[in-house]
């Protein structure tokens, strides 16, 4: 009897998966127009940006708490394992010595790679305060949405003084 029922379970195993193969190799899961129907080519710009910006917010909220579990899971599939390597590590976001007072979200504009999101934080080492501007870019990953990098914002650093005046790295 055992052959019996291995060809009975194989046999229901292949009926219930040939649906999803069919499916899979485009046979049977409906027409090229009701699919590009149901997903519209581009992603509204103002969802994009608020979804972006919710994205952003949660890290800096896991940044500020120290929160590690809460800022891995506001990050792309990719980093999360380059993540669990740096966060805590002695120059990382989450590193204890590092208290953050201050995290705000300073504007959201698409680039070439998703949203990029400017942010300053201000970090506190003892009794020593820095502020650093930073820019996350976030994408669609699916249909949901991640952060995929984290660097520093440069043209925010680089930026002219009042006088019209760029510092130099000796001054």
């Amino acid at each position: 009897m055992r052959p019996t029922h291995r060809r009975l379970a194989a046999t229901a195993a292949g009926l219930v998966l040939l649906p999803v193969a069919l499916v899979g190799c485009g046979i049977g899961g409906g027409d090229a127009e009701e699919e590009s129907a149901a997903k519209p080519a581009r992603v509204p710009a103002d969802e994009a940006a608020t979804r972006s910006r919710e994205r952003v917010q949660a890290y800096l909220d896991a940044m500020t708490a120290k929160d590690v579990a809460a800022g891995r899971s506001q990050l792309c599939a990719l980093l999360q394992d380059g993540f669990d390597l740096g966060a805590t590590s002695p120059n990382g976001d989450f590193a204890d010595h590092f208290q953050v007072p201050e995290a705000a979200i300073t504007g959201v504009q698409s680039g070439p790679l998703g949203q990029e999101v400017s942010v300053s934080v201000s970090v506190r080492v003892g009794k020593r305060t820095v502020v650093r501007p930073l820019v996350f870019t976030v994408t669609r990953d699916g249909s949901d949405w991640c952060i995929a990098g984290e660097t520093p914002d440069d043209a925010a650093v680089a930026s002219p003084q009042p006088n019209g005046l760029v510092p130099s790295p000796a001054s």
